[in-house]
């Protein structure tokens, strides 16, 4: 027999009521969790504490980010603008000391946590660990536009990009890992956050597994212009370090952007019609004598998959858009599928390209994603390379438009066992004028990125 829902109700509050202080006394003593090297003051991605429901701007469904929202929910205990914080009378400057944050994952010991993170061949979800380092990016660009009372201005602090990332070390879900980071870099109105992960205290570089570096653009709130932030003052030689790269960094994507309004105006399609038509070569096999086509290659289009959802509010964070990091988890993972079903056996994951957030997605938009297997690199046998490509449209059916908001490329691969057991990865070609540029975008960007490092 079913207990009635206000007896469960009332059971669980006065359950929860220890925990609530916990809660209570935690928010009073460290709104949030700095570290140093060495330092034992971690958020444990296991031990949040849910505050109530009606504070909280989003239940988003990941212990860690959990234990983000508990750190960040001093902002709702303060005075001032609703949910946001009260004015800051002047701009500061802060070190990136001021700004660090980590998250340990006990999955040594924390078998719940464990579970939340295991995929089905006893990895981890590189799609859930995108969707922290979001999470987490985004903690520490408000930590660092904080007053030192915890309050912070009326502030958008939104995700404009991702660097490429690329995956250095096997990451087990059976052994502890951390995330540490902090704002190492601040333009007027734009910062950037590096994150590590690793799986040992060790903070050496050589133990780093991934590593990513996040920008954020802060916008009034209520204008929605461009709204200067409180600047860095790096102190240790490796903070300075850190600020050259990034500056350096930041400086190379502005000549980015230049040179491709530049090269989308001089139409550079003459340029490339030798490539354009080796590439198209083998599709019209494949589309006007099928009988004839290699079987070793595949049409992109025939490697094509999708999924739609409509955007919930338990996905928004605390300006009620969506997480970025959510949309990224939803596109690696609809990209291993892509490859999974592609390749006939699970991939590897080794990178994802550098993400631009084009277009904010807001609660209740449709949003459909459209993945496909670009193209592949089979020049090591032993390691082929398959890169696949995952729109993101926002689609608004009352209106009858659709934008892009995101293009994400993922590249994976398949482990030398199963090569050696027999997978044999295809090549892909286009069969479109317009599949045949993308191909050949993809590749100059690869390209240019290798020969920029």
């Amino acid at each position: 027999m079913m207990m009635p829902l206000r007896k469960q109700l009332l059971l669980n509050s006065k359950s929860c009521s220890s925990f609530q202080a916990i809660a209570s006394y935690m928010r009073r003593s460290r709104p949030f969790s700095t570290t140093t090297d060495g330092d034992d003051s971690a958020i444990d991605a296991g031990s949040s504490i849910r505050k109530p429901v009606s504070l909280w701007p989003g239940m988003y469904h990941s212990p860690v980010t959990n234990a983000l929202w508990e750190a960040r929910s001093n902002i709702f205990d303060k005075p001032g603008v609703e949910g946001i914080g009260v004015e800051q009378s002047e701009l500061v400057a802060r070190t990136p000391a001021q700004s660090r944050t980590s998250i340990l994952y006990k999955f040594s010991s924390d078998f719940k946590l464990r579970e939340q993170y295991r995929n089905p061949w006893n990895g981890i979800r590189i799609g859930k660990l995108l969707e922290d380092l979001d999470a987490l990016a985004g903690t520490i660009a408000y930590k660092h536009c904080c007053n030192e009372d915890g309050t912070t201005r009326p502030l958008l602090l939104v995700t404009a990009s991702v660097d490429k990332m690329v995956l250095k070390k096997p990451i087990r879900v059976d052994i502890d890992l951390n995330i540490v980071g902090a704002v190492v870099w601040v333009g007027n109105s734009s910062m950037e956050i590096q994150l590590q992960v690793t799986q040992s205290m060790d903070m050496d570089d050589s133990n780093v597994a991934l590593e990513a570096n996040f920008t954020f653009v802060a916008r009034h709130s209520k204008t929605g212009k461009s709204a200067p932030v409180n600047q860095i003052k790096p102190e240790t030689e490796k903070e300075k370090l850190l600020w050259e790269t990034a500056h350096k960094r930041n400086k190379m994507r502005r000549n980015r952007r230049g040179q491709h309004k530049i090269d989308a105006a001089a139409g550079d399609k003459d340029k490339d019609a030798s490539r354009l038509n080796a590439l198209l070569a083998e599709g019209r096999v494949f589309c006007d004598l099928p009988a004839l086509a290699d079987r070793d290659s595949i049409l992109i289009r025939d490697t094509c998959l999708r999924n739609s959802f409509i955007c919930q509010p338990q996905q928004r964070n605390i300006h009620g858009r969506i997480f970025g990091g959510f949309l990224m988890r939803r596109a690696f993972e609809l990209a291993f599928s892509t490859t999974y079903a592609f390749a006939g056996v699970a991939p590897h994951f080794l990178e994802v390209d550098h993400v631009d957030f084009v277009r904010p997605v807001d609660v209740g938009n449709f949003l459909r994603l459209k993945s496909c297997v670009l193209y592949t690199e089979l020049e090591n046998p032993a390691e082929p390379l398959i890169n696949v490509e995952v729109v993101a449209h926002v689609t608004q059916p009352e209106l009858r438009s659709s934008e892009v908001s995101n293009k994400f490329y993922f590249t994976f691969s398949v482990h030398p066992e199963a090569v050696k057991d027999g997978v044999r990865i295809r090549n892909v070609v286009p069969d479109t004028e317009e599949e045949a540029l993308r191909v050949i975008e993809r590749m100059d960007a690869e390209n240019s990125q290798i020969a920029a490092s």
